[in-house]
């Protein structure tokens, strides 16, 4: 038996899963809701692409708001500020530019994220040798500390999160996410 037939998540007459029931959700209401009026739109409405975009974007808002409220905000950081820094914990330390191209955030956006964390000596700018004018973004020893132990919390939390998905699942899921950020249009970051 699988994991969505243990769970009673309904399966389609093509043996895939069928879309899931709003229930009590008002959120899922609205989607479920605007779906079906968009199915009745001429084009260029597009229901499955709306239900789509909808579904990735208010998990991704309502994951970003659940890991700051629980998580990162009661440690006087953001998300963003706790992805630099561990960033900084699997890289080492890395030049602000390289750090911005790789979160997709500006470059004053990473200054301002830097400048924070390292008035709170989580990390600190050290000089390139043989480069007067460059610097790297490097962990402190207390933001080792800090990353070490907030990963391990962030993680039972993600874990929490991705429990109604077995591993294959979540690989699978994973996996087209990756090949959608793979294919996205050449003029996003």
């Amino acid at each position: 038996m699988s994991h969505a037939e243990e769970s009673g998540t309904p399966r389609g007459e093509d043996g895939g899963m069928s879309r899931v029931e709003p229930g009590g959700r008002a959120d899922l209401r609205y989607a479920a809701y605007a779906r079906e009026r968009l199915a009745g739109m001429p084009p260029p409405a597009d229901p499955e692409g709306f239900e789509l975009a909808y579904n990735l974007l208010q998990l991704a808002y309502l994951l970003v708001t659940d890991l700051e409220t629980r998580i990162h905000r009661p440690r006087g950081w953001t998300l963003p500020g706790f992805r630099l820094m561990f960033k900084l914990w699997i890289l080492g330390p890395t030049q602000p530019a390289r750090l911005a191209e790789i979160s997709a955030m500006s470059r004053s956006a990473v200054t301002n994220v830097v400048n924070t964390l390292e008035r709170d000596a989580l990390v600190e700018r050290r000089p390139v040798p043989g480069d007067r004018r460059a610097v790297v973004v490097a962990l402190s020893g207390k933001g080792e500390a800090a990353v070490r132990e907030t990963f391990a919390e962030q993680t039972r939390r993600e874990q929490e999160w991705f429990s109604p998905l077995d591993p294959r699942e979540q690989a699978d899921l994973s996996g087209l996410l990756a090949r959608i950020l793979t294919a996205r249009p050449a003029d996003t970051p």
